[in-house]
């Protein structure tokens, strides 16, 4: 399953500027952030993350009610996070 997945912002990669380093429940990853490019993205910033690309900013309150939910999913939340890790962490 592919979910798209809430993260946080922490910091931009300043050699790539499309690029970013996001945490999403833990996990770190880097991220395309060039569909976003207007948003003026910076760390603290929530953002909808899906197949290794931003597709939206979120508010943090948006970012934590899709948090709840997919931790009441379970297991598919697990797999999507152990996913993560597995990948191209930053």
């Amino acid at each position: 399953m592919c979910l798209g997945i809430p993260g946080e912002l922490v910091e931009r990669v300043p050699e790539h500027d499309d690029l970013a380093v996001v945490d999403v429940s833990g996990v770190r990853r880097r991220i395309n952030i060039g569909l976003l490019a207007d948003e003026r993205l910076g760390p603290g910033d929530w953002v909808l993350v899906h197949v290794g690309f931003a597709l939206s900013k979120i508010s943090e309150k948006e970012a934590q009610a899709v948090l709840d939910y997919l931790q009441g999913l379970g297991q598919p939340y697990a797999d999507e996070l152990d996913a993560l890790r597995d990948s191209d962490i930053a």
